[in-house]
């Protein structure tokens, strides 16, 4: 007994161990880009937040368009996928036949393993070109000619842009919420299903009142982990989106993320301002998906909170 009460107060502080170096390993991340970004914050203030301004020759310098791209590219991206995944999802427990169930789960999964490069390199050859033109020209032709809302697709197909940058990434966040959703509706127990088709429900009735309820914490835990790859991808948006250090309506029109900021410009900081200013960028992005991280753990919380009353 004294034995095995050494061994678990041994594995105790070991495991304790780990927990706090992973806490330091985290704090040490932020405090290498809180001092890193200092000079540039001292430099412009806030108005580093609120500024369009970038130019590497007058030294002036601001995260607006970045901080935009970012925000816009991942909301739109969102907006794509996640219907998609979920009707992914909702086929292959619900709708899908038992041959072709593992087959195609396996091809929704392979699509997570393409290194985000060559998602890139298919942007730019394969998907930017056709946007340009077929999509694209149909928005500009229709809903460009909407007042007010037509600014969202005014101006020339050029291919590149925020809408392609959001389409390749809407492809690249489908794969983790369609799995994320498809484990978590395999674990509503079938008695529930075969319940509610006893009593009569069609199978919308039982995906609607009886899956989605019974699986919301985990539907929303998924989307908020392809929320997360998506504010942080970096190779393939920035063959795709532009790199335009501007605020256009349009989403037809150039732009950047903080990102593709750091990947195309990085190496070529040579000024500490410059680099202070891109060490400020990674520390916005930081900040960005530790609040959407935090917003999710406590949306969670709730809905854990809601079920357990």
């Amino acid at each position: 007994m004294r034995r095995q009460r050494l061994g678990d107060t041994l594995f105790r502080a070991v495991t304790r161990g780990f927990a706090f170096f992973v806490l330091l390993l985290l704090g040490a991340v932020i405090a290498s880009l809180a001092a890193g970004s200092i000079p540039a914050f001292r430099a412009f203030g806030l108005g580093f937040l609120f500024s369009e301004s970038w130019n590497p020759v007058k030294d002036t310098f601001g995260a607006l368009p970045a901080i935009y791209g970012t925000l816009i590219t991942s909301f739109i991206a969102m907006v794509l996928a996640v219907p998609l995944a979920f009707g992914v999802a909702i086929f292959l427990t619900e709708l899908c036949p038992p041959l072709l169930r593992r087959p195609i789960g396996t091809l929704i999964e392979l699509l997570a393993a393409i290194p985000s490069i060559i998602y890139g390199i298919w942007g730019l050859f394969v998907l930017a070109p056709m946007l340009q033109s077929t999509l694209q020209p149909a928005l500009i032709g229709s809903l460009g000619q909407i007042p007010f809302f037509g600014a969202l697709f005014a101006g020339p197909p050029l291919g590149l842009g925020i809408l392609t940058a959001s389409v390749i990434l809407a492809v690249m966040v489908l794969p983790f919420i369609a799995s994320v959703s498809r484990d978590v509706f395999l674990t509503v127990p079938v008695l529930l299903r075969e319940s509610a088709y006893g009593m009569g429900a069609t199978t919308a009735e039982v995906i609607r009142n009886i899956i989605i309820p019974h699986s919301r914490v985990g539907i929303v835990g998924g989307v908020m982990l392809g929320l997360g790859r998506a504010l942080g991808e970096t190779m393939a948006v920035t063959f795709v989106i532009g790199n335009a250090h501007r605020i256009k309506a349009s989403l037809l029109a150039p732009g950047t993320t903080i990102s593709a900021t750091l990947a195309n410009e990085f190496t070529e900081a040579v000024g500490k301002l410059y680099t202070s200013s891109l060490i400020a960028l990674g520390l916005i992005l930081f900040v960005i998906t530790l609040i959407v991280l935090s917003l999710a753990n406590y949306m969670l919380w709730r809905m854990g909170s809601q079920d357990g009353a």
